[in-house]
């Protein structure tokens, strides 16, 4: 019995999806059930082992699809530099060495070759490397890939104007081709020793093939591309069986300004899902409120009645108490410094509520676009000595040391920094909004779940955010509210995740 979990890309600055099945891999690795992630975007930038690390995973849970077809392990990067010194002559050859980029690069180059060599370093103290380019005539000719072995290399057309890469070949561990990318524009053919692929799609279903799915296996589909170069959403709903299929649902379902009685509108991350139930053997929702919502939509607009159930996208290692008093009348919020999480209206929110209670904080953590604009709204609110923009941090251990947390989204699907300020007992402040301030705050026992309607005015949303804040700082019994968020965070810790997800699986082995 395998679990495999579909995805497209990663990176360092991850979505709420990545953080879910790294959740979830821990919910597995309890029960003891093999997992595997699958990771189907070109990910060159850096080493996925490093991407996929930073996030808690093994390496042998880990496909990339762009090396499952070689024999090349998602391993650390670690090869030497003298190693590749070695590999290419280059103490045998005219060039000149130097640092460059504080320490993080050398830059070899020689004039007799008309060449110039850019050796990035892994691990600039241990001279290991990740990445080597070449240039030749002022413009990018090649470069290689490392991890413990060269995986990859990809070259270019070589022209000053318009460089681009012609193929990628990767690489066998004793340095033989397992394949070629040929790409024109947005057209990919892979060119292995006995057989072509003429898509990335041909591609996708191979590695399915390979896969040798069985009754006893899983297939969670997280992320499916749109389409332009693959579709393994489809893929793999035409392909998974016998494996089951199971569909994570991980935003608002539908829209809600488009839907009435006879018609709904879905959000289109998960249409084709949806008009689909039949092969799907589970949906996957993060709060009983949408599954209680979903399962009625279905009925009602599709007459169908598929098996939906709650799993939270996230968990807890532990109830997290506090060594040390809480700052008073200290406020957290931690999200993408991005438009819809709306931290605008807290920052105004609580520069008015800080007439009626003067030692009020903010700590804004997280990063995003936003992070330009609302320095400026701090200025002009004179609010630098209050509120303060944090940056990004693991903050399992700072949730703690608040009072409190409040945000401005409409709208969460769960909402894992919820869960986090919760699990430190967190009083809480939101709108009542699905679906993660429905689950997380319980109106009058451990905070404020505000009304909201979207037509009011940000004045208004303002000042419902600034009254609360005064509410809960001169009024509330702080002490009932920082129990009731620890007693609503219990469900959450990761053995009782994980014994959902037990239930589950051992349903699906016997539906």
């Amino acid at each position: 019995m395998t679990v495999y979990n579909v995805n497209l890309g990663i990176g360092w600055a991850s979505s709420g999806v990545e953080y879910a099945q790294a959740y979830r891999a821990q919910s597995l690795r309890k029960l003891k059930v093999p997992a595997k992630f699958i990771f189907s975007d070109l990910i060159l930038a850096n080493n996925i082992e490093d991407l996929t690390k930073n996030l808690g995973y093994s390496d042998d849970e880990i496909i990339w699809f762009y090396n499952f077809f070689t024999d090349v392990k998602i391993a650390p990067s670690d090869y030497p530099l003298s190693k590749f010194e070695d590999d290419i002559n280059l103490k045998d050859r005219n060039f000149n060495c130097k640092e460059i980029n504080g320490g993080k690069n050398y830059f070899y180059t020689s004039d007799e070759e008309e060449l110039s060599i850019n050796v990035r370093f892994h691990d600039p103290e241990k001279k290991t490397i990740d990445q080597v380019s070449y240039v030749a005539n002022g413009a990018m000719v090649k470069r290689d890939f490392y991890s413990y072995t060269k995986y990859a290399t990809e070259y270019y057309s070589g022209e000053k104007k318009g460089n681009h890469v012609v193929y990628r070949d990767f690489y066998n561990e004793d340095g033989s081709v397992a394949y070629t990318q040929h790409i024109r524009g947005r057209h990919e053919v892979f060119e292995f020793p006995d057989q072509i692929y003429y898509s990335k799609n041909d591609l996708y279903l191979e590695m399915l093939k390979r896969l040798h799915l069985t009754k006893d296996d899983t297939i969670i589909l997280d992320r499916e591309d749109d389409g332009n170069i693959l579709i393994n959403g489809q893929l793999i709903f035409e392909h998974h069986n016998p494996a089951k299929l199971v569909i994570v649902v991980h935003a608002d379902h539908y829209d809600e300004h488009y839907t009435n009685k006879k018609n709904v509108l879905w959000n289109n991350f998960y249409e084709y899902q949806f008009t689909h139930t039949k092969d799907v053997a589970s949906f996957i929702v993060a709060t009983d409120k949408q599954r209680d919502l979903l399962i009625k939509q279905f009925k009602q607009y599709q007459n169908v009645t598929p098996n939906v159930t709650t799993i939270p996208v996230g968990n807890l290692q532990k109830l997290t108490k506090p060594t040390t008093k809480r700052k008073p009348h200290s406020l957290i919020t931690a999200s993408r410094l991005a438009t819809e999480k709306h931290i605008d209206w807290l920052v105004k929110a609580v520069a008015k509520a800080h007439k009626e209670v003067p030692d009020v904080t903010l700590d804004i953590y997280g990063q995003g676009g936003e992070m330009g604009r609302l320095t400026e709204l701090i200025n002009q609110n004179h609010a630098n000595d209050y509120i303060r923009l944090m940056g990004q941090h693991d903050l399992t251990e700072v949730y703690k040391n608040y009072a409190a947390y409040i945000a401005g989204s409409t709208s969460e699907g769960f909402g894992l920094s919820l869960l986090e300020a919760v699990g430190s007992g967190l009083p809480m402040i939101g709108f009542d909004v699905p679906y993660g301030n429905q689950t997380f705050i319980d109106d009058g026992k451990n905070g404020y779940l505000l009304p909201y309607t979207q037509d009011w005015s940000d004045d208004k949303k303002v000042d419902l955010l600034a009254g609360a804040v005064v509410k809960l700082f001169t009024t509330a019994d702080q002490e009932k509210f920082i129990q009731r968020s620890y007693d609503l965070a219990e469900p959450y810790l990761t053995d009782n995740v994980a014994k959902r997800w037990g239930k589950l699986l051992e349903e699906l082995k016997h539906d």
